[in-house]
């Protein structure tokens, strides 16, 4: 019997006694280096499980300097999708001296056979395999049950109705008997809620007698879900629309209200409360104390196992909230409804997690009058930085004249950046075409981004230049063999994180689709039968991948640094430093990368190029 590790899945997804039957049934081989320890073409006879020592997967079927497709080290398997082929697409070849362990092909078939999780591990997409790995760090800690998989039936209330011709007083007793906050109001075509301030309001401020309808003074622009929800997104839902309360739809019916109080206390650990602090904050200081605490609840986040997006989906909502108040404490509210700050970059696409540098920038109304907008965004800016969020490295901030104007004057710049398709031009229309209005009057961005598609949408030579841009970097699959040293790494940025954004968003302003989002491009895209659906997931699940491995590392050189939302982040990930399922997600991910590129070369000819 073997001594081996079997900790990690697929290993982890079999019992005590099929993970004794691979103990007794698996073998121990030496190769020398350069070995071949399968060739292209050869029947699958064993799965190979590393031990010690380095393996190379080559395609021969491509020049010398590009076959190196694979590399796999201590941890890893190769062999399993040659056995399930009945032969091997590929070689592997030691590249120094190695030690594996052999499981023979029937002893595999018979695991495959008895364990269809254990079988289905090798046939999965990325998309499944990255489930494996959220549940596996969120082991050891609080279940994900408690938080990512709580649904919103769970903590809804059942609703309270009262027809449209109920006066306040029969609301207020109500409300009273029940130790409710809210109530519905059925008006016959629509539904509207009635909330203690709304009563209060309308007694005290309004004077209306008790007897006033409840059709008069109720509120018909609700905010819905659904009741098979998660929980997190109704969270997500009332920090976006700004309110504390959802009612829950299904089918048409209401079947509940779910309160914020009621989230925030299903949600017990104190992170969660900055939601909360942000609400309720008063003033610049109550903010930035509020503000400043969100990278220990994007730790926390982590540390449940929470999807990634769902935690991008929650930060996206709770910065706009932090911009948006900020805006409301330093802009003379005479403003709002003439003109509109966006976010562009990480930040417009929802997809910031710690705080990085700030890309902002105002929109005018044609005929606002604001003398003193200078000044103000110079106040803006500095005040922004109070708040954690680093000046941008080349300007691109509302304390830049450049970057604030009419809506006249923006389209006046979109169409030049069109005609000029240079590489700043273009760098310009892919910022603008991610943004997203955190503050004053979003119809105005409108307008502009609507420009934007008109212009750019149909313009196949432009499209072609902006979307060689995702083509820029290369994927770094070849790299993994040299990276020994700790100080080394992959740019996990330039490698992956980037060519999916960029050429996602290409095919977004190909399509018009207005999403900021790249997850929500990508479902878009697949709607629109752009992308094959699968494809779709597993892109989106690589850029899940390659942000949290990235959001990892910057939380550890948070915490070894201790120098907070200032610091540097560092994109670079240590191949060695990953787990074996890490490593095995990251080179899938690595080759989805390389597919897409290939498909967006061939969709917008720059193979020609």
């Amino acid at each position: 019997m073997v001594d081996v590790d079997l900790s990690q899945p697929p290993f982890s997804l079999l019992d005590d006694e099929g993970k004794d039957h691979v103990r007794r049934g698996m073998d121990l081989a030496y190769f020398e280096r350069h070995d071949i320890i399968v060739e292209t073409g050869q029947a699958g006879e064993y799965v190979y499980l590393i031990h010690r020592g380095e393996v190379a997967e080559l395609d021969p079927t491509l020049p010398s300097s590009m076959s190196r497709i694979g590399h796999y080290t201590a941890g890893d398997l190769f062999g399993a999708i040659s056995i399930l082929n009945g032969k091997s697409r590929y070689r592997f070849q030691a590249e120094q001296e190695c030690l594996c362990y052999l499981m023979p092909k029937a002893l595999f078939k018979t695991l495959c056979q008895k364990y269809p999780e254990f079988s289905q591990f090798f046939r999965q997409s990325l998309a499944h395999k990255a489930r494996l790995l959220t549940e596996k760090r969120a082991e050891g800690g609080v279940t994900m049950a408690g938080f990512m998989l709580a649904r919103v039936s769970e903590c809804m209330r059942a609703p309270l109705l009262l027809p449209a011709n109920a006066d306040i007083d029969k609301a207020v007793r109500t409300l009273s008997d029940s130790h409710a906050d809210s109530l519905l109001v059925d008006a016959s075509s629509q539904t509207g809620m009635v909330t203690k301030t709304d009563l209060l309001n309308a007694i005290v401020l309004s004077q209306r007698p008790v007897t006033t309808a409840l059709a008069d003074i109720a509120q018909y622009t609700l905010v819905t879900v659904k009741s098979d929800q998660y929980l997190f997104e109704a969270l997500v839902s009332m920090t976006r629309h700004k309110v504390t309360r959802v009612v829950v739809v299904d089918d048409k019916q209401v079947v509940g209200v779910v309160e914020l109080t009621d989230v925030l206390s299903y949600f017990s650990s104190r992170s969660y409360v900055v939601s909360l602090q942000v609400e309720q904050a008063h003033d610049l200081t109550e903010l930035a104390t509020a503000s400043h605490r969100t990278p220990e609840l994007v730790s926390a986040l982590m540390a449940q196992g929470v999807k990634l997006r769902f935690a991008m989906d929650l930060l996206a909502a709770l910065n706009g909230r932090i911009m948006s108040k900020a805006w409301e404490f330093t802009i003379d509210a005479a403003q709002h409804q003439d003109s509109c700050m966006m976010v562009m970059g990480s930040e417009g696409r929802g997809e910031q997690i710690l705080k990085t540098d700030q890309d902002n920038g105002l929109i005018l109304a044609d005929d606002a009058d604001w003398t003193a907008v200078h000044d103000d965004m110079q106040r803006l800016t500095s005040t922004l930085i109070e708040l954690g969020y680093p000046p941008c490295p080349g300007n691109i901030m509302v304390s830049n004249p450049d970057w604030v104007a009419t809506v006249s004057e923006w389209k006046g710049r979109i169409a030049r950046w069109a005609s000029a398709r240079d590489g700043d031009s273009l760098m310009k229309l892919a910022i603008m075409l991610d943004s997203h209005g955190v503050a004053g009057n979003p119809s105005l961005l409108e307008s502009v981004r609507e420009e934007l598609f008109e212009r750019c949408s149909r313009d196949e030579l432009l499209l072609s230049y902006f979307a060689r841009t995702a083509l820029r970097f290369s994927t770094p699959l070849t790299l993994f063999g040299s990276l020994k040293k700790p100080q080394h790494g992959i740019d996990i940025k330039k490698g992956g994180i980037f060519p999916i954004v960029h050429g996602v968003r290409t095919l977004a302003l190909e399509r018009r689709i207005h999403a900021t989002s790249t997850f929500e491009r990508l479902d878009a895209l697949a709607e629109d039968g752009r992308l094959n659906r699968r494809f779709a997931d597993d892109l989106g699940e690589a850029l899940a991948l390659f942000s949290e491995l990235r959001l990892k590392q910057q939380l550890d050189d948070i915490t070894n640094d201790g120098s907070g939302d200032q610091q540097e982040r560092s994109n670079r990930v240590v191949v060695q430093e990953l787990s074996s399922l890490e490593r095995d997600l990251l080179r899938e991910a690595l080759h989805i990368v390389k597919d897409f590129k290939q498909r967006l070369s061939h969709r917008y000819h720059l193979e020609y190029s």
